[in-house]
Order: C-alpha cells, then sequence, then structure tokens
C-alpha cells in the first residue's frame, strides 16, 4: 500500500486511473496523499466490489469517478470521461479478499459455494459451465498453463470422471482423489494451483492483461507512471516481458536475437520489482506474494 501511493502520487495533479478499484483501499491511499488537484478514474469489472468503493471513496467527492468494465476497457472508459493524458495507472491483479471470502462465488476452497469465480457476474460462463463442459486434455491444458499444475492430467481425468461438478467442494473433492498425498504442498491447500487456473481461465485473465497493459500505456502522459501488482509467477512475468519490450521499444518475442521492428521505446524501467515489506506481510500474509513492478511513459 505505502508503496504503491508513493510510487503512483502524481507531484503535479492530474489523472490517477486505478483500472481495478476493487474496495478502493489504493485509490485512497493515493487520493489522501495528493493535493485536491488529483482526480481519480476507477474502473472494475465486478459491481459488488464497485458499490463498496464508491462508498469508501464517497467523502472525495467530485474528485472520484467509477466505472463499471473490464480494465481490458481502459483506453475506451477513459476517453469515454475525457480523461487523457493520465499520470499514473495502477493494475492490482487477481482478486480481493473480500471476492475470496464473502461474494459467495466459489473463488475460494474455504467454503462450500457454487462454482461461478466470474469477477463479473453476468458475463460468460461459470467455473462450473467449464468443468462440465470442457474435455479431459484441454482441462489438463487450463491447469498447467494457468496453474502450473504438475498433476494437471490426473486432476482433469478425476473432474471428468465425477462430473457434474456444482460447488467448490465438488471441485476440492476431485483434486484430492486426484493428487497423491505425499505430493500435497505443506504450506498451502492441495487446490490452490487448480482454483486459480479455473479462475484465470474463466475470466480470460491473461489476455485481459496483455490488453489491459497496452491500454494503460497509452492513455499515460509523458512522464507518467504505471505500476502493476500481481500475485504468483505467470503474471509477473507477462509484465515483466511487456515493460523490458516497452523499454527497448522492440514489440518482437524476447527470444529472437535481433529485431528489425525499429519501433521507439516507449517507456523506462522504474526500477526493479519488489515485495512488501516484512511488517506488511506480518498484517496481511495474502500480500506476501505480491510483486510490484513499474515503467515511466516516455
Amino acid at each position: 500500500m505505502d508503496e504503491v501511493a508513493f510510487v503512483l502520487r502524481p507531484r503535479r495533479g492530474g489523472w490517477v486511473i486505478d483500472g481495478t478499484v476493487g474496495m478502493g483501499g489504493h485509490a485512497e491511499a493515493i487520493l489522501k496523499s495528493s493535493g485536491t488537484d488529483v482526480w481519480l478514474l476507477g474502473i472494475d469489472a465486478d459491481p459488488e466490489t464497485l458499490a463498496r468503493a464508491r462508498a469508501r471513496l464517497a467523502p472525495f467527492g467530485d474528485r472520484v469517478t467509477l466505472e463499471h468494465a473490464n480494465f481490458r476497457d481502459l483506453a475506451r472508459v477513459a476517453a469515454a470521461h475525457r480523461v487523457s493524458g493520465a499520470r499514473a495507472v495502477l493494475l492490482d491483479l487477481g482478486v480481493s479478499s473480500y471476492q475470496l471470502d464473502e461474494s459467495a462465488r466459489g473463488f475460494s476452497f474455504q467454503h462450500d459455494e457454487p462454482l461461478d469465480m466470474r469477477l463479473d457476474p453476468a458475463r460468460g460462463e461459470t467455473a462450473a459451465d467449464l468443468v462440465n463442459r470442457a474435455n479431459e486434455a484441454e482441462l489438463a491444458r487450463i491447469l498447467f498453463e494457468h496453474g502450473g499444475e504438475r498433476f494437471a492430467r490426473r486432476i482433469a481425468r478425476a473432474i471428468v470422471r465425477r462430473r457434474p461438478l456444482r460447488t467448490t467442494g465438488d471441485l476440492v473433492a476431485a483434486v484430492r482423489a486426484a493428487v497423491p498425498r505425499a505430493a500435497w504442498p505443506k504450506r498451502t491447500h492441495v487446490a490452490t494451483r487448480t482454483f486459480q487456473a479455473l479462475r484465470m481461465a474463466v475470466n480470460d485473465e491473461l489476455d485481459e492483461l496483455d490488453t489491459g497493459l497496452s491500454s494503460a500505456v497509452e492513455v499515460l502522459a509523458p512522464g507518467g507512471r504505471l505500476a502493476v501488482l500481481s500475485y504468483h509467477s505467470g503474471e509477473d512475468r507477462r509484465v515483466k516481458e511487456f515493460l523490458t519490450r516497452e523499454a527497448r521499444g522492440c514489440i518482437c518475442p524476447p527470444q529472437l536475437p535481433v529485431c528489425g521492428c525499429g519501433r521507439r521505446p516507449r517507456m523506462r524501467l522504474l526500477g526493479r520489482s519488489r515485495g512488501p515489506q516484512p511488517a506488511e506481510a506480518r498484517r496481511n500474509p495474502r500480500a506476501r506474494s505480491a510483486r510490484l513492478r513499474g515503467g515511466v511513459r516516455c
């Protein structure tokens, strides 16, 4: 929280865009640490968390504009509100504590809930739709590519064998049956990677991230700052590769030794990635895996 507010606080006023405003925590910290000449455009795909952010940010009055949308549409939403040349953009990836603990949409394996996992409960197929529709090979691919699950094939086979799955308890039971007891992780739940992978697939989070990052750079003013918080290695690697490409001006795949695209750099890197301070990780254990990366618009 402190690092984000410090990195993104505009020094000369202007617009800040929080593309994943959630419950409004980061937005509140940025506004409190800024002058009255700083305005915030907050975007979120989840109407429930957006309503909570609206109540939390109400004391800031007309300095705050909130919009129900996905951050992949960040540039379009900014244009609709006549926001151009933003001084800062924040993307806080993943799900919030509210969504895990209270939304009853099946993001967490701690409660037996409907297997939904949609960030916007009015759009797209649910996780139950996905696990009951997809064939074994597709499920194994999702679990491996999005979750890094080494028992992806065994879990996919167990899911297909136990269909239909309707609740988080059904999914946890399938994972437990598929993964040998001796291979269960000691620090995390055995179903953590499966839940992560299905949530990311249901919400198309990696494609959303690619589009959202490009949109964020488009709306930044020269000298404007982009900060991205990611919570697992797949997301962080994608953010790192994007910022590196933008900093060297190349949009070609990083594995190419020589490139002829000739595009000039649009960003410069804002130091190295960083994690939370130990005190913050102790107060909020869910923050311990967070990685903050940033860049400055050229």
